[in-house]
């Protein structure tokens, strides 16, 4: 793998889709569902929860050969009657399955459909976010945070308000922290969580001032969330396989 190869992280719900990739060489994805481009040159497999001792966690790679667009009934003939055999899928042609020379563990849960990063990332990373590619004001807080040793989780989606730029996981619920070109606003509570929003000048011209102001809101939580991450309980992906 070169440092500037595509990498798209993808996810392997169950033992049988491992098999499917190790033996017959392929990966489907639902073409509804689908990223930008799957024109990649490896595939990076996230293991969700059935993996056992693997589970939560990236461990295999796979050149990618080529894909074409076929039917979900094409790619697993003995599920003809399946509710979405006619539906059009991705067949991603890959070369033999290669073990990374360490893992790269998600420290949280996370509902993962799929992200891209490098050759260069993959390799070097030692959890989930290091893959990541965000902007460089979103890069310069999370480094910032994990300074002051807050673990913030990179593009964190929360139930009820999407997409997260960044998230603290507190003893009493989720901070979520949004950067934009928004006037900067009180830390204020919805249903689903509490959230902090910032403007990227702001983080570019006095990012103390807003580390202080997150752990303020950290400490305001709880503190951070220690021992098993909240919800390894429930799936691991929003997509249907």
């Amino acid at each position: 793998m070169d440092p500037s190869d595509l990498v798209l992280v993808c996810i392997l719900k169950d033992k049988r889709d491992l098999e499917i990739a190790r033996v017959l060489g392929w990966y489907r994805i639902p073409l509804k569902s689908a990223p930008k481009t799957v024109a990649v040159d490896y595939l990076a497999f996230y293991q969700a929860a059935k993996f056992g001792a693997e589970k939560w966690s990236i461990n295999y790679v796979a050149l990618v050969r080529g894909h074409e667009l076929t039917t979900r009934a094409e790619l697993l003939r003995t599920q003809p009657d399946h509710p979405r055999a006619q539906e059009p899928y991705y067949k991603i042609q890959i070369g033999p399955l290669e073990r990374l020379p360490r893992p790269v563990p998600s420290r949280a849960w996370r509902r993962i459909t799929f992200l891209y990063t490098t050759g260069e990332r993959l390799l070097a990373a030692t959890e989930l976010n290091d893959l990541i590619v965000q902007s460089e004001e979103r890069e310069r807080l999370w480094k910032a945070l994990h300074e002051r040793g807050l673990a913030a989780e990179k593009q964190y989606e929360q139930r009820g308000a999407g997409e997260l730029d960044l998230a603290l996981l507190c003893a009493l619920g989720t901070l979520g922290i949004s950067l934009g070109d928004l006037p900067a606003s009180e830390m204020r509570e919805r249903p689903a969580g509490v959230y902090l929003t910032f403007p990227e000048a702001t983080v570019n011209a006095n990012l103390p001032k807003v580390v202080q102001t997150i752990e303020q809101a950290v400490q305001r939580l709880g503190g951070p969330e220690r021992g098993e991450p909240r919800g390894m309980d429930r799936p691991d992906l929003s997509i249907s396989p």
